[in-house]
């Protein structure tokens, strides 16, 4: 699925968040999207799903105006794995996974035998099938944030948005969480914390600052040491590890400076 911002602006509290942002999203790419906090990267993503409306721009799908379809037909195609999922939802972790069949339901129809087999495998996918009859809301931040992706795993879309999807995991669920996604052959559009971590698993990168892209590119053409200061104000080393063939960024502490 191909998604496309022409023009984007939107507002927030009377400011300006995005501005005049363009962006053009390849079918099946992983597009990471990066920028220090405040830089638009989640107010994009929101409004990519439908949460924020634009002032002005458009968004299309597959060269449709995504603002023109029906809701429930956005919902087949774009999944979403948003940052806070800290929810106090008193459901089963089975029955949260089922909610990602919702889009492909009619209204009060009740979930089948395929939708329970759909729901399971993408706990499997998750390594999260022992918990199905745990409350969702008795999980660790880390244990919520993979059931979210299997829900999302379930709507079996076009597209998976994530933001900043890898916060509250350890280090094998983040190594985890990303690979699903990359083996899904889907488009990903994520924004990402963590720059190894974008290195590793994007095919492009859109770097953003005061809600405009000021780069776009492979990692290696976008994540380099001048960027890094540009955006962050941070000293560094890119270097390429050999084993990955993929760039690894190295940070300069601030207290190596005195």
């Amino acid at each position: 699925m191909e998604l496309n911002s022409k023009g984007l602006n939107v507002f927030l509290g009377g400011k300006q968040i995005l501005k005049d942002l363009d962006m053009y999203i390849s079918n099946k790419e992983f597009v990471g999207i990066i920028g220090p906090n405040g830089c638009g990267k989640s107010t994009l993503l929101r409004t990519f799903y439908r949460i924020l409306k634009p002032k002005g721009g458009t968004i299309l799908i597959d060269n449709k105006n995504i603002h023109e379809l029906p809701l429930k037909e956005t919902a087949k195609d774009i999944a979403v794995v948003s940052q806070h999922n800290d929810h106090d939802f008193d459901f089963s972790v089975l029955d949260m996974v089922l909610i990602g069949r919702t889009p492909h339901k009619r209204f009060l129809e009740k979930d089948n035998l395929e939708d329970y087999e759909i729901a399971l495998d993408c706990l499997r996918k998750v390594e999260m099938q022992d918990f199905i009859d745990r409350k969702y809301n008795s999980l660790s931040g880390g244990e919520k944030q993979r059931i979210i992706l299997a829900r999302a795993l379930a709507q079996k879309t076009r597209c998976l948005i994530l933001d900043e999807p890898t916060n509250h995991l350890d280090i094998k669920y983040q190594l985890q969480f990303m690979s699903i996604a990359k083996s899904l052959n889907i488009t990903i559009i994520s924004a990402i914390h963590d720059l190894n971590i974008a290195a590793l698993y994007c095919d492009k990168i859109y770097a953003m600052k005061d809600g405009k892209v000021v780069n776009y590119g492979t990692p290696r053409e976008v994540i380099t040491e001048k960027l890094i200061k540009e955006l962050y104000d941070v000293d560094s080393k890119v270097s390429i590890e050999q084993e990955t063939n993929r760039i690894n960024i190295m940070y300069k502490p601030f207290y190596l400076k005195k």
